[in-house]
């Protein structure tokens, strides 16, 4: 497994080029198809692959929360993605992936790993409408390998939400949030590919009060950012004044949150629209990054209050400069 991810060390340098690594691996065979399904993950959120080591299990647990493990002093929460999913284990889920998102860390029960494939996020297709609506929004993206398997990327995010009560683990976690005054004058382009970050960016802007116009993926928010601004040609108007800011995330299927930033900063069309990279990808490199291609301001997933104090400030701010 060491030899497997000797090159997770060097992920970074993918970062803005629009292409990605997963990790693939397998659950079990499926009780829909009889075939053992192949699933990915970023290797941009995967810190380690090993053996599990022994779970503490504690007392009423979510479904599919094994227990917790600890490593190097860090108490591990462990989540059997198979049992998560539904898929029976044709042998014993041994193999841990510990992943990484906004800083907390988390280990994943899987069947075996595969390889690391290494594609263009073009690549990666949106699913169609009835395996997003079969699953629940779990998969986020499918892709083709040479050998005709499909592999489907998981939605992680959800998984964290739905297990460990990641994104609504506190009741109050809009509470603070106000609207602001004359909200409804701005307008926030969003992109995400996951369902529960869209709902959590959704009732944001909503309890500020605030337009918005979702997308699922960078192509899609670049689509809406053009059709913006072919309607603000027509009014003979500048398209700030119908985009007020626009907020993606990092990774996305079709197009990635470094690219849709890089178009955006480098067409004159879109001069003056502040961008905001929201992301669970939280260390300081892919901040730099964003930096360097023109992102605005760097704000961290799952955290309601600030993404709201941030945006409240651009939007006043690129208000008072269009006056």
């Amino acid at each position: 497994m060491t030899d497997l991810l000797k090159r997770i060390d060097e992920r970074t340098k993918l970062a803005g080029t629009n292409k990605l690594e997963i990790l693939l691996f397998t659950l079990g065979v499926s009780t829909a198809t009889g075939r053992r399904e192949t699933y990915g993950i970023n290797v941009f959120k995967v810190r380690e692959v090993m053996k599990t080591p022994p779970i503490t299990a504690a007392p009423e647990m979510p479904k599919a929360v094994k227990g917790m493990v600890s490593l190097r002093g860090v108490l591990v929460p462990v989540v059997d993605l198979g049992e998560y999913v539904g898929v029976e284990p044709g042998s014993e889920r041994n193999i841990m992936i510990v992943t990484e998102y906004n800083q907390h860390v988390q280990g994943f029960l899987v069947e075996s790993v595969d390889t690391i494939l290494r594609l263009d996020w073009s690549q990666m297709r949106v699913p169609p409408e009835m395996l997003t609506a079969k699953m629940g929004g779990l998969v986020t993206a499918v892709t083709e390998l040479p050998d005709g398997r499909l592999v489907m990327l998981l939605d992680v995010e959800k998984v964290l939400s739905d297990t460990t009560g990641g994104v609504e683990a506190e009741a109050d976690l809009y509470s603070g949030i106000e609207p602001m005054p004359d909200g409804e004058l701005y307008t926030v382009y969003f992109a995400d590919d996951s369902a529960i970050a869209r709902e959590q960016v959704e009732r944001t802007l909503q309890k500020m009060g605030v337009r918005f116009v979702e997308a699922h993926n960078g192509r899609q928010c670049w689509e809406n950012l053009e059709r913006a601004a072919d309607r603000a040609r027509l009014l003979k108007r500048p398209v700030k004044d119908l985009v007020s800011a626009v907020l993606t995330d990092i990774e996305m299927p079709e197009m990635d949150g470094f690219i849709l930033t890089k178009k955006i900063k480098t067409d004159r069309r879109f001069a003056g629209i502040p961008v905001l990279m929201h992301s669970s990808l939280s260390g300081m490199q892919n901040q730099h990054l964003g930096k360097s291609v023109g992102v605005d301001e760097y704000v961290p997933k799952f955290q309601p209050a600030e993404l709201a104090s941030i945006l409240r400030r651009v939007l006043t701010e690129a208000h008072r400069n269009k006056e």
